[in-house]
């Protein structure tokens, strides 16, 4: 394919994440964005948790029981605005999970996007993990769009959460579709133009349960104005009160993450849906190129040797961001998310794994659709897609074709949490080994170990307890072990190195590990005991363990 194409095929590419606090109604706006791309016919939530199905993306058992995400799911439709004429766009959305335990995943994620949808309930308006994230996306760069959901709820004030969202996070909200009728009395929305006015009234009519595209209908601000009355009127001065005081959308103030599109809807009852995807397909970036890990270009003595950075129509270059196993019980594969950060992947392409320099064939490669899979035969630029039983392959990674490249490598977090881990049965130890390998590559938690513990009860590193739940849920699910858990005394952990960990090893409530990755890792009771080690020893390496 000519670089043409590729840019052209790049350009088309829409590739983002929907963050938020949980409950926020992350899952269930994934499926309401591909129920109106029509790639679904109903959506899998209906009202009320004891009534809900799962969610397409939601494919674990321990999600479906619990009613929130616990790993990132990826999905890949088509799909044309209205009006649009070209091509339609291709969008990837990947779904994360909102709870702060899993937050290493998410921020795993968020280096495979371009975008973010930060969703943000009506009543609760900004929450701790909103928060968190936000300061993520932040970090690296990604363009926000702002969608309040559960508009059809009672909750605050639109003014209120615009206030809110300026004073805590300094983002300045700039509405593209604002409310008519408060929250819990939905109408419908204002679509506002570039000068801040009102120019169309969008009316939803509800369908049953929402599990349908809501039909929409068109009016003049005079046509709305006569329809609603007041709510129209109160609509209109608050958006004009808004732009008065600067809140309109400027493209190059959006993408410099110092402004964000806003958009109120419900998810629930498909409302502002496709406004949201219109709103992507129109504002977001498309895919860029990136640039290789600083390190390795140092390490190869040539700049001829590594491409310093990789143009999206230049050969083909992935990274891979996610891991995962168990996804199907008919299909006991392991695969690997990647995404295309440059030129044409073809299945059965020789490719080259960076970190190894191994070469391997891309023979079995999928699009992903929750638990859906397909054979892909050809990615660009900006796409995700799912490499199955590519076993070298680790979060982090980049492959590549032609001239050599190594994007920087993901950080892991600080673990906060402890436990051993060790098999209910001894004769089940085989299986057990597997399974913490297995598990362990995808960075399901971290594994640490050292000569006292022994390999049979290694010891589990966690950012938040409830993955300890899904490492035991997943070792009985797909490898049929069953494992007891035991807490151990620490809270605090540190990278060190060979000449430091003799001396810490002789400090009484500190303990010294290797990591997977061969990482040594100190443990201390507390801050306090650490603290004290780093007062009576200051020549000791003792760094944090957090992402950058």
């Amino acid at each position: 394919m000519s670089d043409h194409s590729i840019t052209s095929e790049a350009e088309r590419r829409r590739t983002f994440a929907v963050i938020a606090h949980p409950d926020a109604g992350k899952s269930t706006l994934t499926e309401a964005l591909a129920l109106h791309a029509h790639v679904i016919q109903e959506a899998g939530a209906v009202h009320g948790k004891a009534g809900r199905k799962a969610t397409v993306s939601d494919w674990m058992e321990m999600e479906k029981d619990r009613g929130i995400s616990v790993a990132s799911s990826a999905l890949q439709f088509e799909y044309s605005p209205e009006g649009h004429t070209g091509e339609p766009y291709m969008i990837n959305l990947v779904d994360t999970p909102g709870h702060a335990d899993f937050s290493e995943d998410t921020y795993r994620v968020l280096s495979a996007v371009d975008a973010a949808v930060m969703l943000i309930d009506g009543a609760k308006g900004l929450e701790p993990q909103t928060l968190k994230l936000f300061r993520v996306c932040k970090a690296r760069g990604l363009p926000i769009i702002t969608v309040v959901n559960k508009w059809d709820r009672p909750g605050r004030t639109p003014l209120e959460l615009v206030d809110e969202i300026v004073t805590e996070i300094q983002l300045q909200p700039t509405p593209l579709f604002w409310p008519v009728g408060e929250a819990g009395d939905f109408r419908g929305l204002a679509r506002i133009n570039a000068d801040g006015e009102a120019e169309e009234y969008i009316h939803f009519i509800r369908t049953s349960g929402g599990s349908t595209i809501a039909p929409e209908e068109h009016y003049t601000p005079q046509e709305a104005a006569a329809r609603e009355e007041e709510t129209w009127e109160a609509a209109v001065e608050e958006a004009e009160l808004l732009a008065a005081d600067g809140a309109i959308h400027d493209q190059e103030l959006f993408l410099d993450c110092t402004t964000s599109p806003l958009i109120f809807a419900s998810a629930m009852l498909n409302f502002g849906v496709h406004q949201i995807l219109d709103t992507l397909c129109q504002l977001a970036p498309a895919p860029a190129g990136r640039a290789s890990d600083p390190q390795v270009l140092n390490q190869s003595g040539s700049s001829a040797a590594v491409d310093s950075f990789r143009a999206t129509d230049a050969a083909f270059s992935g990274v891979v961001f996610k891991v995962q196993a168990g996804m199907d019980a008919h299909h006991r594969d392991r695969l690997a998310f990647m995404r295309v950060v440059s030129g044409e992947f073809d299945r059965g392409m020789q490719v080259t794994h960076a970190q190894s320099g191994r070469s391997f064939s891309s023979k079995y490669a999928l699009t992903v659709f929750g638990r859906t899979r397909s054979t892909v035969e050809a990615a660009f630029p900006g796409d995700i897609v799912g490499l199955v039983n590519a076993g070298a392959l680790a979060p982090g990674d980049t492959i590549y074709a032609g001239k050599k490249v190594q994007f920087p490598p993901m950080p892991q977090f600080a673990p906060e949490h402890f436990r051993t881990l060790r098999a209910k049965s001894l004769g089940k130890y085989k299986q057990f080994r597997k399974a913490l390998e297995q598990l362990d590559s995808e960075g399901v938690v971290q594994i640490l170990r050292n000569d006292l513990r022994g390999d049979a009860a290694p010891v589990m590193a966690a950012v938040g307890p409830m993955q300890f739940e899904v490492m035991q849920a997943r070792m009985q699910v797909e490898y049929n072990v069953e494992t007891v858990t035991e807490p151990i005394p620490y809270s605090v952990a540190r990278r060190t190195d060979k000449e430091s960990a003799a001396e810490l090893g002789r400090q009484r409530g500190v303990e010294i590990f290797t990591r997977t990755d061969g990482e040594l890792i100190a443990l201390f009771g507390d801050k306090w005991k650490l603290a004290f080690v780093e007062k009576e020893h200051p020549d000791l390496t003792l760094e944090p363990l957090v992402a950058d």
